[in-house]
This record gives C-alpha cells, sequence and structure tokens, in this order.
C-alpha cells in the first residue's frame, strides 16, 4: 500500500500565511488538494503566498484582516465559507513573539495573550459551527509551551495556554466530530528570525541545544499539520506534536 496525504475535499482556513511557517503549511495543504483561505494583516506579502500557491495548479483565496480586531474572527470565517464554500480545516499560524524579561511589566503579556490565545479562540469559536461533524483544528503552539527560555516568559505562558486549550477543547467537541491538536516547533529558520542565524555564536549556541545537529525549517513543520488536517489523523486528538529536533527531549 502506498501512503499518501490527499486532502481533496478539504477546505482550510490558515492564519498567519503571510510568510514563515504559516506560508508553507497553506502552500503544502493546497500541493495536497485542498482548496485554501490564507489570512494575514500584510496583503501585498499575502499576495506572495498566493501566487506561489496559484502557480502549482492550487485554488487559494486571500482574506488581509487583523484578526485582533472586534469582529474580525467572524468576518474572516463568513468569507471563508462564502469563497471557498464550506470550512473542513483551521490551522492557528498567526502569532508574535518577544524577548523581554517579566521584570518589564504586562505589557509584552497583553500583546501575547490577545495575540497567540484570544484571537485564535475568537476565530475557533466562529469556525466550530461548520467544523462539526468531522472538521480539525490545529494550533501551531511551541516549545515554549513545553519549556522555560528566559526572557520569553510572557511568550511561554501564551503557549502554555494553548496546549492546555488543546486538551480542553479536544474533549469538548470530540461528540461534535471536531479533532482539535498542535504541533510545537522548536528553533525553526524563518525570515523573522533568519538574521539571528548570521551570528556565528548565537548559531552555535542554538545547535549545542539541539540533539539534531541542525536548525529547522519551515518544511520540517508544514507536513505534520497536512497528516493533522488529513483522515490519516482520524484518532487522533487533544495532543501536540512536539517537532524540535530533540531540545525538549534532551
Amino acid at each position: 500500500m502506498t501512503l499518501s496525504i490527499d486532502l481533496s475535499g478539504k477546505k482550510a482556513l490558515v492564519t498567519g500565511a503571510s510568510s514563515g511557517i504559516g506560508a508553507e503549511i497553506a502552500f503544502t495543504l493546497a500541493q495536497a488538494g485542498a482548496d485554501v483561505a490564507i489570512v494575514g494583516r500584510d496583503e501585498s506579502r499575502l499576495r506572495e503566498t498566493s501566487e506561489r500557491i496559484e502557480e502549482a495548479g492550487g485554488k487559494v483565496v486571500k482574506i488581509a484582516a487583523d484578526l485582533t480586531a472586534d469582529g474580525a474572527a467572524e468576518k474572516v470565517v463568513a468569507e471563508t465559507v462564502f469563497s471557498l464554500g464550506g470550512l473542513t480545516t483551521l490551522v492557528h499560524s498567526a502569532g508574535i513573539f518577544e524577548v523581554i524579561p517579566m521584570i518589564e511589566g504586562v505589557e509584552s503579556l497583553d500583546r501575547a495573550l490577545a495575540i497567540n490565545i484570544r484571537a485564535p479562540y475568537a476565530l475557533t469559536s466562529a469556525a466550530l459551527p461548520h467544523l462539526r461533524g468531522g472538521g480539525a483544528v490545529v494550533f501551531v503552539s511551541s516549545i515554549g509551551g513545553h519549556v522555560g527560555f528566559p526572557g520569553c516568559t510572557a511568550y511561554g505562558a501564551s503557549k502554555g495556554a494553548i496546549e492546555a486549550l488543546v486538551k480542553s477543547l479536544a474533549v469538548e467537541e470530540a461528540p461534535n466530530g471536531v479533532r482539535v491538536a498542535a504541533v510545537a516547533p522548536g528553533n525553526i529558520r524563518t525570515p523573522i528570525n533568519a538574521h539571528l542565524f548570521t551570528d556565528p555564536e548565537y548559531l552555535a549556541q542554538e545547535l549545542a541545544l539541539t540533539p539534531a545537529g541542525r536548525i529547522g525549517e519551515v518544511q520540517d513543520i508544514a507536513p505534520a499539520v497536512a497528516f493533522l488536517a488529513s483522515n490519516h489523523a482520524s484518532y487522533v486528538t487533544g495532543t501536540s506534536l512536539v517537532i524540535d529536533g530533540g531540545v525538549v527531549a534532551g
């Protein structure tokens, strides 16, 4: 038997799809056959993701939106359902990462909770009526929700909340046929942090923490999301898949 991921017939909404992990997830889902709605705040960067998907023969709809704004969740879900003819898969990749010590105050926590927790919570709530009966929700968490890093307390708190949210929502929505899971990436090379790896000292430090001996790439994350969105994962819910080259295990 040949095992392949076929997402034909799936209607996916991917947030944070302007670049990095979110853009790669959107492209991978489209390559597997899903129709994809991509969401981001930067319309020009969103267009780059859209063009890449279209050039590969995929169907994509662009939705420029700030998901922290009042009413944004309902509008994005409504536009997705209208444009794609339904919604079966919701992927939360939008997020914020800041290195700010706790002693500097609560502002960083407010930002982390608003973007990393409240926005995806509101979007999921708006999407649930469409997902019930066989849909899936996948959160992009972080190893920051599993282990501690200095200066990342607000970020870690928000990602830890996602890990708990996945468990509770999975139990809550299982009777309605909705699966809920997460992927928890380690240090992944993206446009946001690529400049850090040009520093030999920083690169050496990160490699020393990673048993696999290399920095992760966005292509290490997207296939796992495609699996979780597929029918192959029909018995997978309430869990988080750590993809970090062994950092947490070490």
